[in-house]
């Protein structure tokens, strides 16, 4: 068998690899219409998606698409602008209204092709009448700080917006519009990617409103208020002007965990699972893993060694200190400290983006010697972890995992490996 982290590190790559837009886009090209192909797009993967899509599109093509800073690609026919996520800034706001510009004023014979990823949310601020920038960037700094799932963080964006939840859609009204999306949503609701600017979903802004209560989200009063207004209302999933258009989706975390599982069963390894929708505070899903890995070293259940655990979707973090790290490392050094004295398990914890929260590594390695050689490098891995200090935690024994940003983004992956 290879070595534990180089095993890992290909499983890893195995599931970027199958959500690579230029594998798979070629499979969903819509006909060409009589007028205008126009491209528009936003998110961590829409760059690379709008390359792949110009490199097969067999005719005359323009558009815009708007993707973090450090993930734009070059492409010949459709323009790309950088701007900033996870909080919003004037770059995004000028690019969507650059979008809308774009699209208006098509005709039925015209067709619009929206690239869809996960990241969009932030990369396409638009605030509704009465609300500004400003207010857009407090909304996602709350969101970003509490402890709601990015499902429910994206019912309350899409109804403080003028494109979020179907509204570019309508903007683009009478053209057909066929979505491609690379979905970073736990159970792939293609309707939540993003904010669905060009999806319709049945979220309304009394869902909104629910969302910001139970989880205790302070926003400026001006955005509770416009959010009790019909103006926040966003357009239904049977709006006859959007309910034609198609939507197809590309890539997931399901479909590249099972990409990674094939390519562990191809070395003989026994694969399980478990879910590609794990969503929780990342800590305790890093304590669960850690359970569930011990019960297989030491009892031989519930599955046989050796074996490949895998699992995806979003942890959430809630912010103790302004530590440095993200939701993949806090998982990972969870489960570094459930697992400590553990021979025979080893872990990797990455985002498929490249890039895990405030840092520029993808994620860690872990395995039952870490928390040890933390102590070892003076410092308290329990500590570290009440602090949200897990990049400072593998850092010090040099086991952070880079790979710089990836072109796709499919969400968590975890792969945990007991020999």
């Amino acid at each position: 068998m290879m070595e534990p982290r180089a095993l890992l590190t290909a499983a890893f790559r195995a599931s970027v690899a199958a959500a690579d837009p230029a594998r798979n886009i070629y499979r969903y090209l819509p006909q060409r219409p009589n007028g205008r192909t126009v491209v528009v797009g936003a998110g961590k993967a829409s760059a690379r998606m709008a390359a792949a899509f110009e490199k097969v599109w067999d005719g005359p093509l323009e558009g815009f698409v708007v993707t973090p800073r450090g993930f734009g690609v070059e492409c010949e026919l459709i323009e790309i602008l950088e701007a900033s996520h996870p909080v919003p800034d004037q770059a995004g706001l000028s690019a969507t209204q650059r979008l809308l510009d774009l699209v208006s004023g098509l005709t039925s014979d015209d067709l619009v092709v929206a690239l869809i990823s996960g990241g969009g949310s932030a990369l396409l601020p638009c605030p509704p009448a009465g609300l500004t920038l400003a207010d857009e960037i407090a909304v996602n700094e709350a969101l970003l700080r509490s402890r709601a799932p990015i499902s429910a963080m994206n019912i309350v964006r899409k109804h403080i917006s003028r494109v979020k939840g179907g509204r570019l859609a309508l903007a683009c009204h009478p053209a057909k519009v066929i979505s491609l999306v690379v979905s970073d949503i736990p159970g792939d609701d293609v309707a939540i990617v993003a904010s669905g600017p060009t999806i319709p979903s049945a979220g309304t802004r009394h869902d909104a409103l629910d969302v910001i209560r139970r989880y205790g989200i302070a926003l400026p009063n001006r955005v509770i208020a416009h959010l009790k207004t019909p103006m926040a209302t966003a357009p239904a999933v049977d709006d006859p002007r959007i309910c034609d258009n198609e939507v197809h989706l590309i890539a997931s975390a399901a479909i590249s965990l099972e990409a990674s599982a094939a390519e562990a069963r191809r070395w003989g390894l026994e694969v399980a699972i478990l879910s590609d929708s794990i969503e929780g505070e990342a800590r305790v899903v890093g304590a669960m893993h850690a359970a569930i890995a011990r019960e297989v070293a030491g009892r031989n259940r519930p599955f046989g060694k050796p074996v490949l655990m895998l699992s995806g979707g979003e942890t959430t973090v809630t912010l103790r200190a302004n530590g440095r790290g993200g939701r993949n490392s806090e998982f990972l050094l969870g489960l570094a400290i459930g697992i400590q004295g553990v021979s025979g398990v080893h872990a990797l914890a990455a985002d498929t983006d490249g890039i895990d929260g405030s840092e520029d590594n993808a994620g860690a390695f872990a395995d039952g010697t870490s928390v040890d050689r933390m102590r070892a490098s003076g410092m308290n891995a329990g500590d570290l972890l009440e602090s949200n200090d897990a990049w400072i935690a593998f850092h010090s024994i040099s086991d952070l995992f880079f790979t710089g940003p990836t072109g796709t983004n499919v969400n968590d992956f975890r792969a945990i490996l007991i020999t």
